[in-house]
């Protein structure tokens, strides 16, 4: 279904992921730049709140009312709206410290599950990990005692994460192979979501209990190529100036999936104005978006958007 888009402008670039207050009164982003801002849902108000000092990707509230940032840069933090304090949660795991600290999800009790895209390449340079297919992406558990655990490894470009609604699983992207990863949040295997029509970035479980997976881009022929039987042309793409490099296509789209894998909505907007879609939040029959890209986050309203 195509869906119309209304955009409200920040005073940065990229605010990647969004999160909203759970009154609604209220949207989270990070932009480029390190800031965290605050806005209205109708964009009349706007407020630097925070700043990282990093790259802010992946918002999560937390239990004691602080905002979880995965910041790409610094790692796994925790941030104080009320004064903008900021506390590292994880910055390393087994003695190596993080690069590419993305995306989230929280419990109940505190217990934090983060992904990390990357061992060899930043968000600043993340084409090249899609290029080469490193296969180095991870997820990890964090416990309210400050222990981590590796849940999953060789994640081809670990990305989103989220909880079912009842937090017996946990699902991660790989966004490299257009798929979704499910867990038991002990860490079991359940199997996988095949067959995305394009590459998913952020995922959340939304007001509607339906996990909501931002698709940042449709396949990509030469990327499929790399990964696959042109695997020997990988160091050739590398060295390839950024302009020739394989890049997302402009689209605006996300799907939206019962806890059992079964797919409920699958829905796109024009792309003219505003693209790209990485991070996805749905509350109360509004869907927000972010950017990777773009000095904006965007809503739609799901009126009768039932796939």
């Amino acid at each position: 279904m195509q869906l119309t888009v209304r955009t409200i402008g920040v005073p940065g670039t990229g605010p990647e992921d969004v999160l909203v207050a759970p009154d609604g009164s209220s949207v989270l982003t990070g932009t480029k730049d390190g800031a965290l801002w605050s806005l209205t849902p109708d964009g009349s108000k706007l407020a630097r709140v925070a700043h990282t000092a990093g790259r802010p990707l992946g918002l999560e509230w937390l239990p004691d009312g602080r905002v979880l940032v995965c910041d790409a840069h610094r790692g796994l933090l925790a941030v104080d709206l009320a004064d903008g304090a900021v506390e590292e949660l994880v910055t390393s795991v087994d003695g190596v410290r993080l690069r590419f600290t993305n995306n989230a999800a929280v419990a109940a009790d505190g217990t934090i599950f983060f992904s990390d895209s990357s061992r060899h390449y930043s968000v600043d340079d993340w084409k090249s990990d899609l290029i080469a297919h490193t296969r180095t992406g991870r997820l990890f558990r964090r416990t309210p005692d400050g222990e981590v655990a590796t849940l999953l490894d060789g994640l081809a470009f670990a990305n989103g994460v989220a909880l079912t609604p009842d937090g017996d699983q946990v699902w991660v992207a790989e966004t490299a192979l257009s798929r979704i990863r499910r867990l038991s949040i002990e860490g079991q295997d359940l199997g996988m979501i095949e067959g995305l029509p394009g590459y998913p970035d952020n995922i959340a479980l939304g007001s509607d209990g339906l996990i909501w997976v931002a698709v940042a881009s449709p396949p990509d022929a030469t990327l499929g190529l790399l990964q696959n039987k042109g695997a020997r042309l990988r160091p050739l793409a590398l060295r390839l100036p950024e302009a020739v490099k394989p890049k997302p296509k402009r689209t605006i789209r996300a799907v939206a999936y019962a806890a059992d894998g079964r797919l409920v909505h699958d829905l796109s907007a024009d792309a003219g104005e505003w693209h790209m879609a990485t991070g996805v939040r749905e509350h109360q029959g509004e869907l927000w978006l972010g950017s990777l890209v773009e000095p904006a986050v965007a809503v739609v309203t799901l009126h009768g958007s039932a796939r």
